[in-house]
């Protein structure tokens, strides 16, 4: 292994520009929302498939890792650090081409570096009857990033993973290949159907270290007649089991089309402000009484929810009728809002706040946002929650891993019902009260029969010890929920470990698939994979 060869021979592929081995550089790569020890050699910055190609083919022949991004907005998660030390970082943020739209039949074709942003206004710009599904994540997060890390959005087409196809994949090795139909150079079905003919291997390359996924086809949602969104509220934690088991049959039966999101009072509040560092008289964690105080004040319940409704007026007004039906006795609020209604609340702000005492305009701030991601519009705002226990505001833009903000998520799955949600919920509140943290906690109705908890620890990097309690919170509440049977949908850098619990049949088949894609292991060593020294076989 040449490091200074590989670099110069790096150089001489990308220009001086696109080679980025400078301190500065390095550092702001190597910081996360949480401790991490990885450092960086390079940074790489190619422009297109080619130069992909051709870094891999260098870190092959000088046997350097390689960890690939695509914006590295994976914040809370292990941002841009890779989980093994001394890699290169490819950087694809440079592959920015929206490469195919099409009118007819709704689909784009997008590069790895291609953001929300990017793709929300080209729809805007193409004045197209469709709609993007958006992620509270940074609008500069990359699309092809959270799909191939099986994100979920807001909008009927929220199972990210599930309106996708057509991948072009660069493997470790450098050869490209092209994923469904896209394996016959004249398919006219490549954009449109994802199974293609043949063993269907788009899945390989989601959440694994088996190829570089430089472009892929997304399907967009037909813009519907009518929207309306919904809003609800439950005052005790009691009542969870209950408003979970009433949603589920509208999930299941096709009236709520997309994901349900439901958030506890901690998290709703972090949406709205930071930490009452005054009212607790700079005091943590955050006691009921003060909580209790903020929701009497801006009308929010121990859990609160949103949802969106698609299609005809007649569909919508269908579906509107059906959830008022389920929920009825088991909320205490539900309010529809469609653009007439908040314009219309924004108008009587003032009035509607002295009638009834509640902060119209704050709660205004956590509706609008989370409105627009039911349409697919990318925003900022949710992100902000990263700052919950900051002493101070975060600049515009947003970048959590600069301002030392302490965020890590833990994400389980649990089948769509009542008990499973309280039960997670009771395993959140005793690990993080004895850590002494304030549950962030929202469980989102992510499917017909499965549901999401996503669970926050946030805190202040700067305060000295925090990295390391925060770290046994996450430690100790995964053992928990996994011991209980919940895993989580994806990982963070820190947590990889976790597959090597999996059976071993299943570590052995993805030996051998690592084994035979990347020969040399020079692939994102240890993501979602075990490195080929720690398990292949002596007989292999």
């Amino acid at each position: 292994m040449d490091n200074a060869q590989a670099i110069q021979a790096w150089i001489q592929c990308l220009g001086n520009q696109y080679v980025l081995t400078e301190p500065n550089y390095l550092h702001e790569c190597q910081t996360a929302t949480f401790t991490t020890a990885s450092q960086f050699l390079a940074i790489l910055r190619p422009i297109n498939t080619a130069e992909i190609q051709a870094c891999l083919k260098i870190a092959d022949q000088y046997q350097i890792p390689i960890y690939p991004i695509s914006k590295g907005k994976n914040t809370g998660y292990g941002s841009k650090v890779a989980p093994s030390d001394n890699c290169a970082l490819l950087d694809l943020g440079r592959l920015d081409q929206i490469t195919d739209y099409n009118g007819k039949l709704g689909y784009v074709t997008v590069e790895a570096g291609v953001t929300q942003t990017q793709l929300y206004q080209f729809l805007r710009e193409q004045d197209a009857p469709f709609w993007m599904d958006a992620v509270g994540a940074s609008p500069e997060a990359s699309l092809i990033g959270n799909v191939l890390e099986r994100g979920f959005g807001h909008t009927p087409y929220g199972e990210h993973f599930a309106h996708v196809c057509g991948f072009e994949v660069v493997l470790a090795t450098g050869e490209c290949i092209h994923t469904g139909f896209g394996q016959f150079t004249n398919a006219q079905a490549t954009p449109i159907y994802r199974w293609g003919v043949g063993p269907y291997l788009d899945g390989l390359f989601s959440q694994s270290n088996l190829g570089i996924v430089t472009k892929m086809t997304i399907w967009l949602m037909p813009k519907p007649e009518y929207f309306q969104a919904f809003y609800f509220s439950i005052e005790h934690d009691e009542q969870l089991a209950d408003l979970i088991d009433a949603l589920r049959p509208l999930r299941l039966n096709g009236t709520l089309k997309s994901a349900i999101h439901i958030g506890n009072d901690y998290k709703v509040l972090a949406s709205i402000r930071p930490y009452p560092w005054t009212e607790m008289i700079n005091k943590t964690p955050l006691t009921d009484e003060v909580l209790e105080q903020f929701a009497k004040t801006w009308g929010f319940g121990a859990w609160n929810g949103s949802g969106g409704l698609y299609g005809t007026r007649k569909q919508v007004a269908e579906a509107r009728r059906l959830v008022k039906q389920a929920l009825k006795g088991k909320v205490k609020r539900l309010q529809f809002i469609d653009d007439f209604t908040l314009q219309t609340l924004q108008k009587l702000e003032k009035p509607y706040q002295w009638l009834t005492k509640t902060k119209v305009s704050e709660l205004l701030k956590l509706l609008k946002p989370v409105y627009g991601l039911m349409q697919g519009i990318p925003t900022a705002t949710q992100l902000k929650s990263a700052y919950w226990r900051k002493k101070t505001l975060p600049l515009d833009p947003v970048n959590p891993e600069k301002d030392q903000c302490g965020l890590i998520w833990c994400a389980p799955i649990a089948p769509l019902d009542g008990a499973s949600a309280v039960q997670i919920n009771e395993i959140v509140n005793d690990v993080f009260f004895q850590y002494q943290f304030e549950p962030l906690i929202s469980i989102s109705l992510l499917t017909e029969r499965c549901l999401n908890c996503v669970i926050a620890i946030t805190y202040d990097r700067e305060i000295p010890g925090e990295d390391e309690r925060a770290m046994a919170c996450y430690e100790s509440l995964m053992e928990q929920l996994t011991q209980a049977g919940y895993y989580p949908y994806r990982l963070g850098i820190q947590s990889m470990k976790l597959l090597a619990q999996s059976e071993d049949s299943y570590q052995k088949l993805l030996t051998k698939l690592k084994h035979c894609l990347d020969p040399h292991g020079i692939l994102a060593p240890r993501r979602y994979c075990p490195p080929l020294a720690d398990s292949l076989n002596t007989d292999q």
